[in-house]
């Protein structure tokens, strides 16, 4: 009666692991895949290219506000296929040449470029910067949010309100950190912090604190954007 049972056991067991495998192999095989953006890149032509709903792929990205997008970043695209019908305009604004990465500033016109995008700028400011994570340990007891609890993204950055109004928004420059864009990206100061001031500014990194704390403390500089 035992031999039995283990029998029934056996027979049981192999027909839901022979079930199961059939399961498995009938789903699609399915993986997020990395994009880095290039100039002209949106969430809406990225959809487009991966073929990929466009709410499903800027939920799969809450750190990357979508009028904030500068090539260097790195976009997760869930589940993505590049589509064979991508239009010609999209294929011309990703194999633009590199060197329209270049910060140019025309200080006579008071417009700085950075990634063919032009920016007024009304003055600039040389600041010590450091930068921070969304670790439990680096926000207190009011979690990664922001000064008016806006949670913490990419263009977040703390400042001292008397030398940076709340609300003003820079471009940042003179950055080194590979959670960042290159050369430049916009911010805007929505964040405090006890330990920033003066001519201080701590950016918001997305990742681990380990990662974002090899930031260390660089000289940027801001240029007040209209």
């Amino acid at each position: 009666m035992f031999k039995n049972h283990y029998f029934t056991k056996t027979i049981k067991a192999t027909i839901i692991a022979v079930g199961l495998s059939s399961v498995f192999q009938t789903l699609p095989a399915s993986a997020d895949s990395l994009h880095n953006v290039k100039e002209g890149d949106t969430f809406y032509l990225l959809s487009q290219k991966y073929n990929v709903n466009l709410a499903k792929l800027i939920s799969a990205n809450p750190d990357i506000e979508a009028t904030n997008i500068y090539e260097g970043l790195t976009i997760k695209i869930p589940d993505g296929k590049i589509t064979t019908n991508s239009t010609n305009g999209e294929n011309n604004l990703s194999s633009k040449v590199e060197s329209d990465s270049t910060l140019k500033v025309l200080s006579t016109e008071k417009v700085v470029e950075a990634w063919g995008k032009s920016f007024n700028y009304s003055d600039t400011i040389n600041v010590k910067a450091t930068a921070y994570s969304a670790a439990p340990g680096e926000n207190g007891k009011w979690g990664a949010v922001d000064f008016y609890g806006n949670p913490l993204k990419l263009g977040t950055i703390a400042v001292d309100p008397k030398v940076i109004p709340m609300g003003t928004k820079v471009l940042v420059t003179g950055h080194s950190h590979p959670g960042l864009p290159k050369e430049a990206f916009v911010a805007t100061a929505t964040d405090q912090g006890g330990a920033i001031k003066g001519n201080r500014i701590d950016i918001f990194i997305p990742g681990s604190a380990s990662s974002v704390n090899a930031f260390g403390y660089q000289d940027v500089k801001l240029y007040i954007i209209d």
